[in-house]
């Protein structure tokens, strides 16, 4: 007997037909002898709807409140699923993140699991039932509900699969697995057998929507088996793994565009130290992320023009942030570019070959395509370049790291 978490996004449950649908997936998977504890995100476009009823109320409603409403999604989905599973003939539970006792930080609507507590999951596995958890969401040390951010529920999923030990943690979404691009930028875009929890983790923060970027984080670090697979049909799937050596001989595994980035600058900030630390525990203490930060000096060394990029959902918030410090430092002033985008390469080979960052600017150049922006690590490089060749520069980069017969 295993023990297999399965999680099913929006668009694997948008209707009650789809619901039925995956309920006879999850009955037939535990009438082959497994435990199964399923996890769901809310029906296909109710967040949006949601967000959407908030903000003809208020244009920055309160965080605490949004986790409240965002929340109600999964939970109807989580009892209509339960419901279904109980219509076939096997005993089967709901459960809000508050029951299972998914305790997170108070960062509202961008929470992290701090533990799991499990105990009634477990004593409902032993009851012979089908648990069926409310992903995206838990509770803070005050009880208030908190939301884990847009595709928290892959967390909920993966955080429970380490909680319980279980075998497997299956993510079934509405494609059949991991691309080495997305394949509506590029029809050959092909379907990975197996991906390192490495390449996966660069290639969720760096733009690809398969897994949220979290889930792949506590599969790496719990060693939870990961497979992402299509809930429409019965294919393979993509299984996320450690790094083997047959790994290691693929430089570039992947191509991934992120149009979710605003680049926002300081200009004229006083090149003096402590300044950058000045600026970015302001953004921190707002709970927003930095991704990428470039620092130019100007000719006389006095002033410096400091450029990072935050999500979309952030950018708000951020630029007001880098207006006060701006005043306060007496910098030139603030701008905020909303027309650009982040295109990567990822690939654990890159450790052990050269030339693979050469190879992707001189690719983008001979397309006319500037670079505002590059990141690295070990195995990815990222530019920030401007968003209408967002579609070309992965088109190219697919072609010339020839990923489709890799």
């Amino acid at each position: 007997m295993a023990l297999i978490v399965q999680k099913y996004g929006g668009t694997s449950v948008a209707n009650t037909e789809r619901i039925m649908s995956v309920a006879e997936r999850v009955v037939s998977t535990a009438k082959q002898g497994n435990q199964v504890v399923v996890v769901v995100s809310a029906m296909a476009g109710e967040t949006d709807k949601l967000i959407k009823f908030a903000h003809e109320i208020m244009e920055m409603p309160d965080e605490r409140e949004m986790d409240l409403l965002l929340s109600s999604g999964e939970r109807v989905t989580s009892a209509l699923m339960a419901i279904a599973v109980q219509k076939l003939g096997c005993k089967s539970m709901s459960f809000t993140g508050r029951q299972v006792g998914i305790i997170t930080d108070s960062s509202h609507t961008k929470a992290m699991i701090e533990h799991i507590e499990a105990g009634r999951l477990r004593l409902a596995l032993d009851e012979g039932k089908i648990p069926v958890v409310a992903g995206f969401q838990g509770i803070d040390e005050f009880s208030d509900v908190t939301t884990l951010g847009r595709g928290g529920s892959d967390t909920t999923a993966v955080a429970i699969a380490a909680a319980l030990k279980a075998d497997l943690c299956e993510i079934y979404t509405d494609v059949e697995g991991v691309y080495t691009t997305d394949p509506r930028i590029v029809k050959d875009a092909r379907k990975l057998e197996k991906i390192t929890y490495e390449e996966m983790l660069e290639m969720a923060s760096l733009g690809a929507k398969v897994l949220h970027g979290r889930s792949v984080e506590f599969a790496k670090k719990y060693n939870v088996p990961l497979v992402v697979r299509s809930s429409f049909n019965d294919a393979p799937g993509t299984l996320v793994i450690k790094e083997d050596q047959y790994m290691e001989k693929i430089v570039v595994s992947g191509v991934a565009a992120d149009k979710n980035q605003v680049r926002i600058t300081i200009m004229g900030v006083p090149d003096n130290p402590g300044i950058a630390a000045r600026i970015f525990n302001q953004i921190a203490g707002a709970n927003i992320v930095v991704d990428m930060i470039v620092q130019n000096i100007s000719s006389d060394t006095k002033a410096t023009d400091m450029s990072f990029t935050v999500s979309r959902a952030d950018s708000k918030k951020a630029f007001e942030i880098a207006k006060e410090v701006s005043d306060k430092l007496e910098a030139k002033g603030v701008n905020m570019n909303t027309d650009v985008a982040k295109v990567s390469i990822v690939g654990v080979g890159m450790v052990s070959h050269f030339g693979v960052a050469a190879k992707m600017f001189e690719t983008l150049a001979r397309e006319g395509i500037n670079i505002m922006m590059i990141s690295t690590s070990e195995i990815k490089v990222s530019c920030v370049i401007d968003a209408k060749y967002t579609e070309l520069a992965v088109r190219v980069l697919h072609d010339v790291f020839n990923l489709a017969n890799s």
